[in-house]
């Protein structure tokens, strides 16, 4: 686990008005237990992680400074009662915790795609956080903050991305070790695209009768792998 920081409550920060925004858009959830349903993103500049498997990052950089208030009149207008705050890494963003808020105050349902190395009990709890455990073959599974295990709530879910064999062992056991099935929020398996098959994974899964839901990312089925803005 990695030691302890210091927090600084957002609304104390001077840039907690406003995020570095990539690009914001509208499209069908791909993942998660949201899959197949209309939601608008808000993708944000930055990470601090540099996972092997990573299909964003062209959101490492870039972007431009927006008001809280501008995107959520942006989010609004594209006519869908779901969000996705996304990244790179949203929670490097001080500006993300009060946006989140403001969306709920506004009557969205709001998703959060974060990394795992970031405690999220600061996130308003009715946000659905959807925190992704990084498996050995990302290069970052050191960075993993088992803190989250207990910030979360039956609102979220915990999701592996597996590329091996390796990765699944190493799922399971976590999952076996921290008695994470028992826990209130689901866990969710899904593949490296293109690394592994999701038929192996599947077969993989019942034949260990694991507490899971499997899933596919729909998007990189109906899109290019890495295309923008889907």
């Amino acid at each position: 686990m990695p030691a302890a920081r210091p927090h600084i409550e957002p609304r104390l920060v001077p840039t907690a008005d406003s995020v570095v925004v990539k690009e914001i858009y509208l499209s069908l959830q791909g993942e998660s237990s949201h899959a197949g349903l209309l939601c608008a993103f808000i993708r944000l500049t930055g990470c601090h992680l540099r996972c092997t498997y990573c299909d964003s990052e062209f959101s490492f950089h870039g972007g431009a400074r927006r008001k809280n208030a501008d995107v959520i009149e942006e989010i609004k207008a594209l006519r869908t009662p779901r969000v996705e705050i996304t990244g790179g890494e949203p929670l490097l963003q001080p500006g993300v915790y009060p946006l989140m808020q403001s969306l709920l105050d506004e009557g969205f349902t709001v998703l959060l795609e974060t990394s795992g190395a970031i405690d999220v009990r600061l996130v308003p709890p009715a946000v659905h956080k959807i925190v992704d455990m990084k498996t050995p073959s990302s290069g970052e599974a050191a960075r993993n903050d088992l803190r989250n295990f207990a910030s979360m709530n039956a609102n979220d879910e915990l999701k592996f991305v597996i590329g091996s064999r390796e990765d699944y062992d190493w799922s399971k056991a976590l999952i076996a070790e921290h008695r994470l099935a028992e826990k209130p929020f689901a866990l969710l398996f899904s593949t490296v695209f293109e690394k592994l098959h999701p038929r192996e994974l599947a077969e993989w899964t019942i034949e260990d009768r694991l507490s899971v839901r499997f899933q596919l990312q729909m998007h990189k089925y109906l899109w290019e792998p890495n295309a923008r803005g889907v």
